[in-house]
């Protein structure tokens, strides 16, 4: 694990409510991190918008926490959403996963207790790297894929593929919309696991594909969504 300190120019990113966020779960005794976009908005400059976040928390203690902001909580997953003008920010408990029946979703969901059983379920190093209002906290490496530009999955890809086939699309909506490299290993696990996409849902691909289309460098979009096989 790897920690630094935030720098100045990068806590003055912070939007007033995340702040306000962090100091009320910090006044209840309890860890709150800024995940996924969010972080790699603040590592490029700029200021985190639908903030994601982990905590914790469990979702009630999170709704009692959050309760003067119309918090809504309708899922199984653990996470509550918070209205913040046309944004929302979505707050999820630790949680670890077993069982992907359906190449999409885990059937089972257990509340953790540390980050360290939060961050090895996720999909990508560089969604896994952590910030507080004092730091930024890195467990697998994140950081350093971010600043080199590289896609890399946290773990062995062939599990987390697995785990959400849709994540193979994401690895390239990333990679079009950022203009970053998917490692080897990623990319070689994406062709073989290319036939799972079949079970996800025609609307997720559709809005992945979207994005892909849309994004800053769609003709490599396309490029690795032919040669890794999810085309077909």
């Amino acid at each position: 694990m790897s920690k630094r300190k935030l720098t100045r120019d990068e806590v003055t990113l912070f939007p007033p409510f995340l702040i306000k966020v962090f100091d009320l779960f910090s006044a209840s005794n309890k860890e709150i991190y800024l995940v996924g976009a969010g972080v790699r908005a603040i590592l490029s400059g700029k200021a985190p918008v639908n903030c994601d976040l982990t905590t914790n928390a469990t979702p009630q203690e999170t709704l009692e926490i959050m309760k003067d902001f119309e918090p809504f909580y309708e899922n199984d997953f653990g996470m509550v959403g918070v209205p913040v003008g046309e944004e929302i920010y979505e707050i999820t408990t630790y949680r670890s996963e077993k069982g992907y029946s359906d190449f999409r979703r885990p059937d089972e969901v257990t509340w953790g207790k540390t980050i360290e059983e939060d961050v090895v379920r996720r999909d990508f190093t560089m969604n896994a790297v952590l910030v507080d209002i004092n730091e930024v906290i890195d467990i697998v490496g994140g950081i350093e894929d971010f600043d080199n530009g590289i896609i890399r999955t946290v773990g062995d890809p062939e599990i987390r593929f697995g785990e959400d086939a849709l994540r193979m699309m994401r690895a390239i909506r990333f990679a079009s919309t950022l203009g970053f490299v998917i490692e080897s290993k990623t990319l070689a696990a994406i062709s073989l696991k290319a036939s799972l996409l079949s079970k996800i849902s025609r609307e997720r691909v559709r809005d992945e594909l979207l994005k892909i289309i849309g994004s800053d460098y769609p003709a490599e979009g396309v490029r690795l969504l032919i040669n890794t096989g999810l085309m077909e």
